[in-house]
């Protein structure tokens, strides 16, 4: 049985994230790491709008059983970082619509405002390369470029952004810096 101010705690965020389109009706994942073996994660039906009891599934890391069917496609990702990235507590995957946008046309994100500026200064966008084979490599290529990341995050171009943090707090706040800084330099470019 998965703890219920887990569950609560997650359904608010996710509807919060939701709201400002870090998540697609049916696109994005949120898990929580519940202990050295086991996490949950929302499955591959979920709503993020309306997250409750049935929307999510526990997995062991070591041992994949038939839950990992009804799991989100980004299960595996999750159980990697969580395997290799001890810090993880919380891990979300989304497309937010103005960092993904700006993924498609720069390498980097050059933040110009305050909040983005002094959180994360620059981030590189990371280029999956080839789509039809992103799926069999992003495990290990993600958890790899997140290792060595300085603000726990990955952009990747045209995909979305993968973030983890041991604060869910500090994880939705990075999000919502990180979008609305985009959202800035997207609108700035209209003024020129």
């Amino acid at each position: 049985m998965i703890d219920q101010n887990t569950i609560q705690l997650l359904s608010d965020l996710s509807f919060s994230m939701f709201s400002k389109n870090f998540f697609g009706i049916y696109h994005g994942s949120l898990s929580a790491k519940l202990d050295q073996f086991n996490f949950m994660i929302n499955t591959k039906d979920a709503v993020f709008d309306n997250i409750n009891e049935n929307s999510f599934c526990t997995l062991n890391i070591n041992k994949q059983d038939f839950r990992w069917n009804i799991a989100s496609m980004e299960a595996h990702v999750h159980s990697t970082i969580y395997t290799n990235i001890h810090e993880a507590k919380y891990i979300a995957f989304g497309m937010p619509i103005y960092t993904t946008a700006y993924s498609l046309v720069n390498d980097n994100i050059i933040f110009e405002d305050y909040f983005g500026k002094t959180m994360f200064g620059e981030i590189s966008i990371y280029n999956p390369g080839d789509f039809s084979t992103w799926y069999k490599r992003n495990a290990l290529e993600i958890t790899k470029y997140l290792k060595n990341s300085p603000n726990n995050m990955m952009i990747i171009k045209g995909v979305g952004t993968y973030i983890y943090d041991r604060d869910i707090h500090e994880l939705v706040k990075k999000i919502a810096i990180l979008e609305n800084s985009c959202r800035l330099l997207s609108i700035k470019s209209t003024f020129k």
